[in-house]
């Protein structure tokens, strides 16, 4: 029986491939599961229609990918991150990280699992990043993981003494208030 498969079925065909099988399979399996159908002129002629669509959205798609990977290539990104002792990273940076600092940098909406990554990064320094659009166009960005600066200390030191300076205005306000009140009550006595 020579069918069209409509769907792919493991080590057996791919969508539009047609082919030679046995009948119980093909009457029993593949046709009432709409894997396939039989390979008549109606169906060979949709299954061409759906070729040549596939293979021009593919073009597209490789134009795309190709515009992408030229606006990629070589771009530099850089992430900040906290680090401790030996310039290790507290957590790591995966690729989903990587894929939103692109998308906030560049404007460029790159898929995560579409980053290559052998394992998160987990040390400051510079590194070299392969990003698969398909599987030819493979362009590669450099990343550079800096320590992020510790900001919140600083603003609290910064409040404290800014604090500690209120403090001192108001004890010396109060103080001069009260000397001037005390000048007030020696003038009025004095009347």
């Amino acid at each position: 029986m020579k069918v069209v498969f409509i769907e792919d079925v493991p080590s057996v065909a791919g969508v539009g491939e047609i082919k030679e099988v046995a009948d119980g399979y093909g009457r029993n399996y593949l046709i009432p599961r709409k894997l396939a159908v039989l390979a008549d002129a109606r169906a060979m002629q949709i299954v061409e229609a759906q070729k040549r669509k596939k293979a021009q959205q593919e073009a597209e798609t490789e134009k795309e990918m190709q515009e992408l990977a030229k606006r990629l290539e070589g771009l530099e990104l850089a992430i900040k991150a906290k680090a401790g002792a030996k310039e290790k990273l507290y957590g790591s940076i995966t690729n989903a990280d990587i894929a939103e600092e692109l998308s906030k940098s560049t404007g460029l909406e790159v898929d995560r699992r579409k980053i290559e990554l052998e394992k998160p990064i987990q040390e400051i320094g510079s590194y070299k990043i392969a990003i698969r659009l398909t599987r030819d166009i493979v362009p590669s960005i450099k990343l550079n993981v800096v320590e992020e600066e510790e900001k919140e200390g600083k603003e609290k030191k910064e409040s404290k003494a800014g604090k500690k300076e209120k403090k001192k205005e108001t004890k010396a306000e109060k103080v001069a208030e009260e000397v001037e009140a005390e000048g007030q009550q020696e003038t009025e006595e004095g009347v």
